[in-house]
């Protein structure tokens, strides 16, 4: 199971794919139907309760009542994360290319070190990779999403930002091999690959005429695929969101031969194609259910 697989981590991945649309209604989700959910993907009821605590105290999860029963709805906070996040996890267009770079360059006067410490892991939670000290490097199409960040964090007053190409003296393949750990990302990738493409494949591999039943959302089809696409696409969602923050989009001219990036958000994007209507489906009968 990936590190990042927890059961907090499965509820922020189910609020981001289905607890702010007509799935949830207003965006209430009753513990009781949050309980259900999360043991489709093998979290039981106490791990439910707990995790669903601490985001709670974090801030990320309201309490409210839902006809009559307890319930919890996503803080506004919240909503803005995920809606930040939408736009890097969901991304489809191609990345750009090789000359067209973001650097971030701040400075943090002692008396407010701390802020130094929440710049850094912010802008590493961003993608960038560190250049030098105080300067970090991104592609530039992260430009918005950094701005809205460190706005919204209060930030923005300790940091410059510029585009522009590079233009060193060491071939920017050679750079950027520097500025972030491409094995480690690389590693990332396969272990999705690993693990999800033959989910894809079996999915694919379905007669195709089950699959045109599904399209028509027959009831009997929608019954059998239902569980098992909420299941399948809750467990891919959940250890790819974390991918397009490790890669940030690099440009393919600067990566290693054979990358497996591209590869892996292919299955993801066929993945999401395929199964996330079902899903949707799935978790909205759910909660209508008595």
């Amino acid at each position: 199971m990936p590190a990042e697989r927890t059961p907090r981590s499965l509820i922020v991945s189910f609020y981001g794919a289905f607890g702010r649309g007509e799935d949830a209604g207003s965006g209430r989700v009753p513990v009781a139907a949050l309980i259900r959910l999360l043991g489709a993907v093998g979290v039981d009821a106490p791990a439910v309760r707990s995790a669903v605590s601490r985001l709670k105290r974090r801030g990320l999860l309201v309490p409210v009542r839902h006809e009559g029963e307890a319930a919890y709805a996503l803080s506004p906070s919240a909503r803005t994360l995920l809606d930040d996040g939408d736009r890097r996890i969901y991304r489809r267009e191609a990345p750009a290319g090789p000359g067209d770079w973001l650097l971030a360059v701040f400075s943090v006067p002692e008396p407010e070190r701390q802020k130094r410490h929440l710049l850094r892991s912010r802008l590493a939670r961003l993608g960038f990779g560190q250049a030098a000290p105080g300067v970090w490097i991104a592609p530039a199409h992260v430009a918005e999403e950094t701005r809205h960040t460190l706005r919204r964090l209060e930030l923005a007053p300790y940091v410059d930002l510029f585009r522009g190409a590079h233009e060193g003296f060491t071939p920017t393949p050679e750079a950027v091999a520097r500025w972030w750990d491409l094995p480690a990302t690389a590693k990332l990738h396969e272990a999705f690959l690993d693990a999800h493409e033959p989910v894809l494949a079996r999915w694919s591999a379905r007669p195709a005429a089950e699959r045109a039943a599904e399209r028509a959302a027959e009831r009997a089809a929608e019954r059998a695929a239902g569980p098992d696409a909420y299941r399948d696409y809750l467990l891919a969602l959940d250890t790819w969101r974390h991918l397009p923050y490790a890669d940030p989009g690099l440009p393919a001219e600067v990566l290693p031969p054979g990358w497996p990036g591209a590869r892996a958000a292919a299955v993801f994007a066929a993945l999401d194609d395929r199964l996330r209507a079902p899903a949707s489906r799935f978790v909205h009968a759910t909660l209508h259910t008595p």
